[in-house]
């Protein structure tokens, strides 16, 4: 439990903002940012999706507003983050969470397909960090993007969604360039393997789980409350000097190198010693 780590008071009178934050890893979020005494606005497509969400926000402690906005369309999305500041106060941490995914080799994605994904992923994360500016720079606040390894290294059949995680990786690292003269700090989370995720299970197939735990160092699939818990941090003071920072929450599945061969050989060392990992 994240309040086991950090003081639950740590983020009283705090407000955050979440696109996406219905649901996965962008509820998990808002949850533990509820637990350290935040207040959370989220907004999303589905109306559905955010009652259950502002449901599990409240039963964590949040007060919470909710909007239905497609962070495609900026006039939503600018609606959305003032009707946010109104009812629960100045925002001051910012997650650009919104996502879309779908699995496909880049000769059959479609341009409206390839399209879709970066304007979800990419246009919308500009279109909320834009709107949360005013506040932001009232508050003194930051910025979070969630991000994916595919910004890292090129993943088969995503291409459009590397070209989108990569460009909100960029478009991060310009935003605390220019916007920290305002006390404004960017930083991007790049989840890997979290079981439970939406994307995780468009990725997955029945062994996805062993391939994935074999591809990452520490040898297991992450939990949203791995990515939930370096989100929170970075709201917090303790990470007030930290901004343009890409922070990886993967096990070590982005470095470089064939995992498999790696742990292989370390099993096989483990086993000439008499040792199991």
């Amino acid at each position: 439990m994240i309040t086991d780590t950090f003081n639950p008071e740590v983020l009283r009178s705090q407000v955050a903002f979440i696109t996406g934050g219905g649901s996965g890893i962008n509820l998990a979020i808002g949850k533990a940012l509820a637990r350290l005494g935040g207040n959370v606005g989220i907004c999303g497509r589905t109306a559905e999706r955010l009652d259950a969400g502002r449901k599990e926000l409240e039963a964590a402690g949040a007060k919470v507003f909710a909007a239905v906005a497609d962070v495609r369309d900026d006039l939503a999305v600018q609606a959305a983050v003032a009707a946010c500041g109104e009812a629960l106060g100045p925002i001051s941490f910012a997650v650009c969470g919104a996502a879309g995914n779908f699995v496909a080799p880049a000769e059959a994605i479609s341009p409206k397909g390839f399209r879709t994904v970066v304007d979800i992923d990419l246009l919308g994360a500009f279109h909320a960090a834009h709107a949360c500016f005013e506040q932001l720079r009232q508050t003194r606040g930051s910025l979070l993007f969630v991000s994916g390894g595919q910004s890292y290294v090129p993943f088969a059949y995503q291409a459009h969604v590397g070209a989108a995680k990569a460009g909100i990786d960029n478009l991060m690292a310009n935003l605390a360039l220019e916007w920290g003269r305002y006390g404004i700090r960017a930083n991007s989370i790049v989840p890997g393997p979290i079981e439970g995720t939406e994307g995780m299970n468009r990725l997955g197939g029945d062994n996805a789980e062993a391939i994935w735990k074999a591809m990452t160092p520490l040898g297991r699939m992450g939990t949203m409350e791995d990515v939930a818990n370096v989100a929170a941090f970075l709201a917090t003071p303790l990470a007030y000097y930290i901004s343009g920072a890409r922070i990886a929450v993967d096990g070590g599945q982005n470095l470089t190198g064939s995992h498999v061969f790696n742990r292989a050989i370390g099993d096989a060392l483990d086993a000439a010693k008499g040792e199991t990992a």
